[in-house]
């Protein structure tokens, strides 16, 4: 009776996720726009025990990363600790109240998952309802694949298979057209070009100061812009702030 009451309450457990395109918007200080959200979504949830996975970091320590975010975390009271202080990072994850994934290098920061073997832990622990907080990378990491960072794949993890915790793929820091002088593809044909080998994907691109807060199966977009939602054979439609996704 008590297995089957146990997976009742598994079963029910709703995933909560928050995840961010950017940590920092253009003339702000470092990770300055997210601390009210990330506030207000931890707000009556356990946060003793935040574990930070600051493997994105690769011309900086993990030490450093860990010290930089808890510099902005602590003045809405909260604290994290690094994955890579822990003996057993596997255990670390799954003990954890709260997964907090930074940006960085997507490609180095799924290796590093892999190496650790702490993957399908996190898959597992966030399916459980511990909430997790992404940006940049951390919110690539949150989808099925990580074909669509904007990343330079420095390393070669041992796949692109991520997360899965959400069924489409997202593109952080999507930008409408390139920098003045740049003449190659735009971020949109890099885009379309994803979609023709992969025509059964969605890709959300993520303009910057955006973030969608996921709670079961809501998923809703917040921030100062609108998101582009790219499907293939379809014009891409601008889908508007505070109203729910439907993928």
């Amino acid at each position: 009776m008590y297995q089957i009451f146990a997976k009742t309450l598994y079963l029910q457990k709703k995933m909560k996720l928050l995840l961010f395109s950017n940590s920092t918007n253009v003339g702000e200080e470092y990770f300055t726009y997210p601390l009210p959200y990330i506030k207000e979504f931890l707000t009556g949830l356990p946060v003793e025990n935040i574990v930070f996975v600051p493997y994105a970091a690769v011309t900086f320590s993990y030490d450093e990363y860990e010290e930089k975010v808890n510099a902005k975390l602590a003045t809405i009271g909260i604290n994290v600790k690094g994955v890579h202080r822990f003996n057993d990072p596997v255990n670390a994850i799954a003990s954890a109240d709260v997964i907090m994934i930074g940006g960085g290098n997507t490609f180095n920061l799924l290796k590093e998952c892999y190496r650790y073997n702490i993957l399908q832990t996190i898959r597992e622990s966030v399916k459980r309802g511990t909430p997790y907080i992404g940006w940049s990378a951390g919110s690539n990491l949150a989808c099925p694949t990580i074909c669509t960072t904007n990343d330079m794949p420095i390393v070669q993890p041992p796949s692109f298979d991520a997360l899965g915790l959400i069924s489409f793929q997202i593109n952080p820091h999507y930008l409408d057209s390139n920098p003045d002088g740049h003449a190659g593809e735009t971020r949109e044909q890099r885009i379309m070009e994803y979609l023709a080998a992969n025509p059964t994907k969605t890709v959300v691109g993520l303009r910057e100061g955006c973030w969608l807060t996921i709670d079961g199966s809501r998923i809703v977009l917040n921030g100062s812009k609108p998101a582009r939602i790219f499907k293939y054979k379809h014009e891409p439609i601008e889908h508007p702030v505070g109203k729910e996704l439907v993928l």
